[in-house]
């Protein structure tokens, strides 16, 4: 495990041992598109579960992750919207997701007693919308890990999402890394259909949204460097 990795987990591990058994502990992982923000929320919640099963093997693991992809306003939502046009080519900025929906489900997550499943939404690239109802944070989910580019986006309704988790984390890249990340993944998933389309996705939307992203951050606990070479390091 790297070491930036493990010093985080071993961090959230302390805040989970002492929070009360009835609350969870709420992780925003926020940072611009291709930043490496899903890598890290998988390492720290694999990270924290095996942890817990050092320490207790017979428990369910404590801990999950939920992306924000799901909180992606349909493709009928956005034709839906005064300039349908603008609304798909953009899709992946703020205003092209769900923001009221995703601060329910942190408020649900912070409320709610931890006797019943909580249901999130997944986004299918095969049908590319989201998929209602596809993750389940079960009770015995104590620490949740949620992960998007707009978790520290210093905006209405995304600032209201951030002040109710117990710690924000942003995930700092160099812009050329992330550009070079993003055509590759665009290409990948289906969304380009070479480097070339793939790097035009990348500096016409998503890293416009990153520079969105950058300018209005709100202030985080933790800022983690992510590395060309995919290592990460403190700020």
């Amino acid at each position: 495990m790297d070491d930036q990795v493990r010093r985080l987990v071993e961090k959230a591990w302390a805040k989970y041992q002492a929070a009360p058994p009835d609350q969870r502990l709420l992780i925003g992982i926020a940072g611009i598109p291709g930043s490496g923000k899903t890598t890290l929320s998988q390492a720290v919640s694999q990270g924290l579960n095996a942890r817990a099963a050092q320490t207790n093997p017979l428990d369910p693991p404590p801990a999950t992750f939920v992306p924000m992809d799901g909180f992606h306003l349909t493709r009928a939502a956005l034709s839906a919207m005064p300039d349908p046009a603008r609304a798909h080519a953009r899709r992946g900025a703020a205003f092209t997701f769900d923001a009221p929906k995703f601060l329910a489900l942190v408020q649900a997550l912070r409320a709610a007693p931890r006797t019943q499943p909580i249901l999130a939404p997944s986004f299918d690239h095969a049908v590319k919308d989201p998929r209602e109802g596809d993750i389940a944070l079960l009770p015995t989910h104590r620490v949740v890990i949620l992960e998007g580019n707009y978790l520290a986006l210093d905006r209405d309704v995304w600032r209201d999402a951030a002040a109710l988790l117990d710690e924000l984390w942003f995930v700092d890249v160099d812009f050329d890394v992330a550009r070079r990340r993003l055509r590759e993944r665009h290409v990948r998933a289906g969304i380009a259909r070479d480097l070339q389309e793939g790097d035009r996705r990348a500096t016409e939307n998503d890293l416009v949204n990153g520079e969105e992203i950058v300018t209005h951050r709100l202030r985080v606990d933790e800022v983690v460097q992510s590395r060309e070479d995919g290592s990460w390091a403190h700020e």
